[in-house]
């Protein structure tokens, strides 16, 4: 049987007395029911408009409807595996410019990561669509690329600057060149604590992929409105994303379940467990000492 902490005060928090954990009860109950009034709200909208009806939802048992779904989802899942791939590698290739001890690549690094930073995504499919005539795959997957590598560059080199420097210190004194040293002693430690960063940033890209249906890219977004639009299937628009939305929203919530589950498999590694070193005793002496 587990037993119940009460919450310690601190500087910047003190212990709520009884009417400010009843003001706060009551805060919770009221913001419950405005939320359920507001989800009551909305689906009786639904149901007045009559988006529940069997005609609405009949089309979706045609074989067509479903392979065009199909379709869109494994094109939508394709960009998102090429972006996702190729903005962890310029991710990584960008922060190695930006920890370089060359002030010239270092500066090109910075400003490669600022400009692409500061672009819309939007801007730069469109601009490598139109301007440079790129088939919509490719020019998606170059934008997700490019603005999601820059950030994640951003990511990486934090991660790093954030290991202790003593680690660095003693990598360097076995002998270690600085190459060696980011690669088996920094990289390995950040990643673990910049996991979740990166989940939520690959969770952005999966996202921006629906912007593909703007330059005719055939994503799972782009078949909704093909199939919302086709005036044969009489089949109207809400339906279509109250089919593609949760499914959306279940792929990103499988990125964040991965990311949890591979922090917990670290957690859980025996390699990450701290060793346990016996105290000295009296009359110990070091190597060397007489």
């Amino acid at each position: 049987m587990t037993t119940r902490t009460a919450p310690s005060a601190t500087a910047l928090y003190d212990i709520p007395g009884p009417a400010t954990r009843k003001r706060h009860l009551l805060y919770g109950i009221v913001s419950t029911a405005l939320i359920l009034a507001l989800f009551g709200w909305v689906v009786y909208l639904l149901f007045d408009t009559e988006q529940f009806t069997s005609a609405k939802w009949t089309p979706f048992e045609y074989k067509g409807i479903q392979e065009l779904l199909l379709r869109g989802l494994g094109n939508t899942l394709k960009a998102f595996a090429y972006a996702a791939v190729l903005s962890l590698l310029l991710g990584a290739v960008l922060a190695v410019g930006r920890l370089s001890e060359h002030r010239a690549v270092r500066w090109i690094a910075t400003l490669l990561v600022e400009f692409f930073r500061a672009m819309p995504v939007l801007v730069m499919i469109f601009f490598i669509f139109v301007a440079l005539k790129v088939q919509p795959l490719p020019a998606l997957v170059t934008g997700l690329t490019l603005y999601n590598g820059s950030v994640l560059a951003e990511v990486f080199r934090t991660g790093i600057l954030s290991v202790e420097r003593g680690q660095s210190e003693a990598a360097y004194a076995l002998g270690l060149r600085k190459t060696q040293v980011t690669t088996f002693v920094l990289a390995p430690q950040a990643v673990r604590a910049m996991l979740p960063t990166i989940i939520s940033q690959l969770v952005v890209a999966l996202k921006d992929t629906s912007l593909g249906y703007l330059i005719t890219y055939e994503e799972f977004l782009h078949a909704g409105k093909l199939i919302a639009s086709n005036l044969d299937y009489d089949l109207p628009f809400i339906p279509v994303v109250m089919v593609i939305s949760p499914i959306y929203i279940g792929m990103c919530m499988l990125l964040s379940w991965f990311a949890t589950w591979v922090a917990k498999r670290e957690r859980r590694n025996p390699k990450m467990k701290a060793v346990e070193i016996a105290p000295a005793e009296p009359g110990t002496l070091l190597p060397g000492v007489q």
